[in-house]
Parts: C-alpha cells; structure tokens; sequence
C-alpha cells in the first residue's frame, strides 16, 4: 500500500516507529498530485521542494522530542483562505491572486508546533462562496468519483485531494455547510466544530458570526486526532473557548452506543430530498440501532427557516467583511483607474466574481435604511428561534442525525445555471452554523449513479467527543468510508 492510501494516524505511526521518514510522507504525497492533479485540480498552489523542506524540519522536531502529537509527521493540505506566511493565500480570487500574508493562521502556527507539515492550498469557492468549487479564479475543482460531478463547495478542494488521495488529512472551512457538504458529495468525512472551538485567526473572514476551521479526512479517528491538535482558546481570537477535553483512546474505544438517544428531525426529510439519500441516512439509523442507540423522530418545523435566515445573516456580514479590499488598503488594484472613484469601482468590478458580487449586494440591501428591520433584524430573531429548538432537542437526545445535503453531486454547471438550487442545498446545514452547533459528516451509503451519500451526526455545544465517537463507532462497523472512486 502506498503512504498516500494511509489514514493520517497510520502514517503517523510509521514516522514514530522509525519505519519512514517525513520526507517519505510528503514525497508520497506530492507523486500523487503530480500524476493526478491535472485531472481534478484540488490545488491551488503546492511546492514540493518546500514542501520537503518543512518535512525535514518535521523531522528534527520529532527526532528532538518536541513534537508529542498524534499525527506528527503527517502532511496536511491548507484551504486557501487560512494565512501561510511568505505563501499566497487568495480566496482563489483575482482580488487577492499575489498576497502573500507576513503571519501564520493560529491552526497553521498549532499545526507545524505539533510536527505537521503544512502543504499546499487546496482550491475553493471564491472567498467561500459557494457550493460546487466552480467559482474559482484557478477553475473549477472536479469530484474524483465523477469528473463531470461537483465535488461541492466551497472547501471542494480539500474533500476532492482527500478522496484522490492527493492528501492524507486537510484542513477545510464551514460558514454554512462547507466542509460537510464537500465531505458528502466526495465520500470523505469532515467535522464542523462548535463556534468558538477553534480559533479564527487568520482565517480570511466571510460572515465571522458564522465561520469556523475544521478537519477533512478519511476517517472519523483522523479527524478527531486533526481536531485535538487545532482546537483552543487563542487570545488572539476573542470569539474563542476551550473545549471539552477527550483522550483519542476514547474516541477510538467507544464499541457501542448503548445508553445514547439518537433524534431524526422529520423535517430533513420533507419535499426535494432525493430518495437514495433518504434511504441511505434511514439505513444508517438502523445501523446506530444495532449498536446500542435509541432512535426516534421528532418534528423540527424551523427548518423552514433556515435559507433566508443564513443568507441574510451571511451577506451582511460578508459586505462589511469584504469592504476592505478595495484596491487602496488590500488587494487588486486596477491597471486602468485613474481618479480614486475609478480606483473603488474598477478593482472591486475586476478583482471580484459574480458570485462575490451577488453576495455584497444583498448583503447591502438588507443592511441599508429602510429594509434593516424588515430583514437583518428579523433573521436575527429567526436566528435566535432556531438556537431555541436545537436547545430544546439536545434536552432530550444526545445527539441527532440527518443527511448533510437533499441530493448527491450535481452536474458541472448545474448550480451556476439555477443559483437558488444550488442555495437550496444548503438546508441541513445552514441551521448547525447558525445555531454554532458541532457537526460530524461521514459517508453512508451510494446513490444509483454510484456517488456518495453523506449523512451529519449533530451534536450539542462542545460536544465533539460524543459525535466522533458515535462516528468513529459506526466507521468500525461499515466501509462505506474505505471506499474510492474508480481510478483513484
């Protein structure tokens, strides 16, 4: 078996019992992206002699002791909107395609303190907005299970590399779903952790009520490992918490679910879910029965609301956000501006996509006079309704459950063509987000076309242990996570 085929712990282990090196690890990885990239485009950048470089750095760390983490010695592909000093870090925009930051995201600075190698950006939707990965200034990201699929959005990148095995482990980003639903339509797992559990800083914002960095990888244990090294209070990052601390051997010991009550909202499963989907998350109830579980259904009608109340919310924040680039204090400047009104309205026109500029111009349309309280503020009452009923959930189970999206991948340019779709497919996770709740997104079954089906465990604040257990548990007794696509 090659490195790349490993889970990240397993590679791991190899490093720790002296049986390859850090440089194996990279060098294994970067054969991959050099024989496989072309054809699914995962990476927005990656130097490999760079690459080895922190590898042999790598080494010296564990070599000396320093580095104690469970995954020390493994390589990890960065989303491109998480800062790598003296590294491009764009958004996969035109607006930020040659800014290189002078500091380290603090996930970066926890990652290569740990022993890990930092390695490459991974493609996305341009500044994260999106849910197919074809907004890219670099070009669109091709799902490796069906290259005329998407492999969702907008950490589309990072889930492809990862089911391609053009990466061990990555580390992706969730405003509203970005990193579970990618994770559902490539066949691969990823963890939304709870606001505040991980810290944001010098992640590059879109809507910072909303956004948080988590792990995409091939297992449940993996991502847990991922998780342990990144999550943290950072006093750089007000927003931040400490989490509930757990062992990984508790994680990797939990054989059952005995004692656990499991809650299926009804209302995930109402009308445009596919039936395939439906079927697969079903089965994979029966499958939390088995071990143990108690699961029941129970109606959750504020899912109603969670569309309009997310884009609301999400585009206000996102045209503040954005206001700085404006070709004066960050990013592209226009060659063709000549007075300081051509220099605002030229760069930003350019510099920026449709997509970025759909989003900045509802966002200011909610925020402005006259239409503030008919919207903003109404979404976030509505937001404050939704914290309720996740609140009132989690009295009674321990955790729930539902799909991660209402179909599989959609075809290359289906989203683009039909937008309000494509926002659609956001609705079961939009909800996890705003209500700042952890989300576990693992891989449940196939649809007729042979694309995966993803399903979320949803757990309550801080809770990441009791949803990577319950995930790691069913991972234990299916395989639907150690398949690959054809030719990968």
């Amino acid at each position: 078996m090659e490195l790349y085929e490993m889970t990240a712990l397993e590679i791991a282990q190899k490093i720790q019992s002296r049986e390859i090196s850090c440089e194996d690890a990279v060098a294994s990885v970067a054969k991959r992206i050099e024989e496989k990239d072309g054809a699914y485009n995962c990476y927005t950048a990656f130097d490999k002699d760079a690459a080895l470089e922190k590898a042999r750095a790598a080494q010296k760390k564990i070599d000396s002791g320093d580095a104690n983490s469970p995954l020390a010695g493994v390589p990890v592909a960065i989303k491109d909107n998480i800062c790598t000093k003296g590294e491009i870090t764009s958004c996969a925009s035109k607006m930020l395609y040659n800014f290189k930051p002078p500091y380290d995201a603090t996930v970066v600075k926890k990652l290569t303190a740990a022993g890990m190698i930092p390695c490459g950006k991974v493609n996305m939707d341009e500044f994260a907005m999106g849910s197919t990965t074809e907004t890219s200034y670099y070009g669109a990201t091709k799902n490796p299970w069906d290259t005329n699929k998407v492999p969702g959005g907008s950490s589309g990148g990072a889930a492809a590399a990862v089911a391609a095995r053009e990466s061990v482990i990555a580390l992706g980003s969730d405003t509203g779903g970005s990193i579970r639903q990618p994770c559902s339509f490539c066949g691969v797992t990823g963890l939304k952790p709870t606001y505040g559990s991980v810290s944001r800083y010098g992640l590059i914002a879109y809507a910072s009520s909303l956004d948080q960095i988590g792990p995409i990888a091939k297992t449940a244990l993996d991502a847990a490992a991922l998780f342990s090294v990144i999550c943290g209070k950072d006093e750089k990052d007000g927003t931040s918490a400490d989490p509930n601390p757990f062992t990984l051997d508790e994680i990797k010991n939990t054989a059952d679910l005995k004692g656990k009550k499991v809650g299926i909202p009804s209302d995930f499963f109402g009308e445009g879910i596919s039936e395939d989907v439906a079927k697969s998350v079903m089965q994979a109830a029966e499958t939390l029965r088995s071990l143990g579980a108690e699961v029941e259904e129970f109606a959750m009608p504020i899912v109603e609301y969670a569309i309009p109340t997310y884009y609301i919310i999400a585009c206000a924040e996102a045209c503040s956000n954005l206001s700085r680039f404006d070709g004066i204090k960050y990013g592209y400047k226009s060659p063709d501006a000549h007075s300081l009104r051509e220099v605002y309205f030229k760069s930003r026109s350019e510099g920026f996509g449709m997509e970025v500029k759909k989003r900045i111009m509802l966002g200011n349309f909610v925020l402005s006079s006259g239409y503030f309280d008919a919207y903003y503020n109404k979404a976030l009452k509505a937001k404050g309704l939704i914290v309720k009923a996740f609140n009132e959930a989690f009295q009674k189970y321990d955790f729930l459950l539902g799909p991660v999206a209402p179909t599989t991948a959609l075809t290359m340019g289906e989203g683009l063509s039909d937008p309000l779709a494509m926002y659609l497919g956001d609705i079961y996770t939009v909800m996890i987000n705003i209500a700042g709740l952890p989300s576990l997104a693992l891989p449940c079954g196939f649809d007729g076309s042979g694309m995966p089906v993803g399903m979320q465990l949803i757990g309550s604040p801080f809770d990441e242990k009791t949803i990577l257990a319950a995930g790691n548990a069913y991972q234990n007794i299916t395989d639907y996570h150690t398949k690959k696509p054809a030719g990968v």
